[in-house]
């Protein structure tokens, strides 16, 4: 019973330690998604080596984060207040008493660790220790662009034979359809953010986008001769602007 009590003490602090990294880091602009993993691989010392590690240890404060997640996956601190914690239920007297509030710690840690309301609470300490170690502007920006709801940042490929391809920014009128494009990486690796209407996409090049979701898969995958698809997303889109007007 000691063995299970303890192995499952170790997964939720490890829970615990990885959801406040991660709460630490979306608050630097990352993205939910992006900032679990790195926060995730900074505390197992798995070290993966992609583009968003590069854009993790990009600003001081990231360093700080996830040296500080290294620090605690390699230092074995998890694992030491574990040992610390399991130690009270060894000593004679009242063990099973003992033994049943380090379950219920352990229940209170797991849950904590899932917890949407305190990951919110989290994210308030975290934005206001941030802001007195760092001259960052740090915002949760999945939150400021509402990245949890139906709205998404994709990167859509322009393939021969895309909708895309072959045509002005300012000739696709994606903003009728909802679509907002962020920037361009071009096919020789040279990016373009916020680009202007006379810029001309080719087969090779990648837009970042903003948008509903249902939105930019359909766009990803419209054809070149598709005219309908892009009329029915810029009625879709009206509608969609009538109704939030409705509810303002």
């Amino acid at each position: 019973m000691i063995g299970v009590v303890s192995f499952l003490l170790i997964l939720a602090v490890s829970l615990l330690v990885i959801r406040i990294g991660a709460v630490a880091l979306v608050m630097t602009g990352l993205s939910e998604d992006v900032a679990r993993f790195q926060a995730l691989s900074a505390f197992s010392a798995a070290g993966f080596t992609t583009a968003e590690a590069e854009s993790v240890v990009g600003t001081p404060v990231r360093r700080r984060i996830i040296s500080l997640l290294i620090w605690l996956g390699s230092a074995g601190i998890v694992s030491a207040i574990s040992t610390l914690m399991l130690s009270f239920v060894e000593v004679e007297g009242a063990r099973f008493e003992r033994m049943m509030v380090l379950v219920a710690g352990v229940i209170l840690l797991v849950l904590l660790a899932r917890s949407q309301a305190f990951s919110r609470l989290l994210t308030s300490v975290i934005k206001r220790a941030l802001g007195r170690y760092t001259s960052l502007d740090v915002r949760d920006y999945a939150s400021l662009l509402r990245l949890r709801g139906d709205y998404r940042i994709a990167e859509i490929d322009v393939e021969p034979g895309s909708w895309l391809a072959s045509r002005c920014l300012g000739d696709l009128d994606l903003a009728a359809e909802g679509v907002i494009v962020l920037g361009v990486t071009r096919g020789d690796g040279t990016y373009v953010g916020a680009p202007g209407a006379d810029l001309h996409l080719v087969p090779g090049d990648q837009l970042i986008v903003y948008g509903r979701s249902h939105r930019l898969i359909e766009l990803a995958e419209r054809d070149m001769t598709d005219e309908a698809a892009h009329q029915h997303a810029r009625e879709e889109h009206i509608r969609d602007l009538s109704r939030q007007e409705d509810r303002a």
